[in-house]
C-alpha cells in the first residue's frame, strides 16, 4: 500500500511524495509549476513536469529529519519507528527549520 505526503514550500503546496513497492516518487504540482515565482524545492530536484523516482528516501527529504532530542521524543512519545523514514519525515517534518515541510495525505488539518 502507497503512502503519500503532500510537500509544501513556504505555504504553497509544491508537490507530492509517494511511497510505495519500488521505493519513492516525488511530483511537482503543475499549478505550482506554472507559477512564475515558484521555486525548486531542492537543488537536487529542480522544477520539472516529470517525476523523479528513487529506490531509496531522496536525500533531500532524508535530510529534513531531525536528529538528537527532537528524533528521540518521536521516538518515545509518539511510538515512531526509527527505521521507517516515511514514517519519521511525514510525523516530524511539518514544522522544519527551513522553506520546506512535509504533511501526510490523510491529514488535511495542515494550514
Amino acid at each position: 500500500m502507497a503512502r503519500q505526503a503532500k510537500i509544501f514550500y513556504q505555504d504553497l503546496l509544491a508537490g507530492y511524495l509517494t511511497e510505495n513497492d519500488q521505493g519513492y516518487l516525488f511530483q511537482y504540482d503543475m499549478e505550482y509549476l506554472e507559477n512564475k515565482n515558484s521555486k525548486p524545492i531542492s537543488l537536487t530536484i529542480p522544477l520539472s513536469k516529470k517525476s523523479y523516482q528513487s529506490n531509496i528516501l531522496f536525500p533531500f527529504f532524508d535530510g529534513l529529519i531531525p536528529e538528537g532530542w527532537l528524533l528521540e521524543i518521536g521516538e518515545k512519545h509518539w511510538k515512531l519507528n526509527p527505521r521507517d523514514r516515511f514514517e519519521l519525515l511525514i510525523n516530524l517534518c511539518r514544522d522544519t527549520i527551513g522553506a520546506v515541510s512535509v504533511y501526510p495525505i490523510e491529514d488535511e488539518n495542515y494550514e
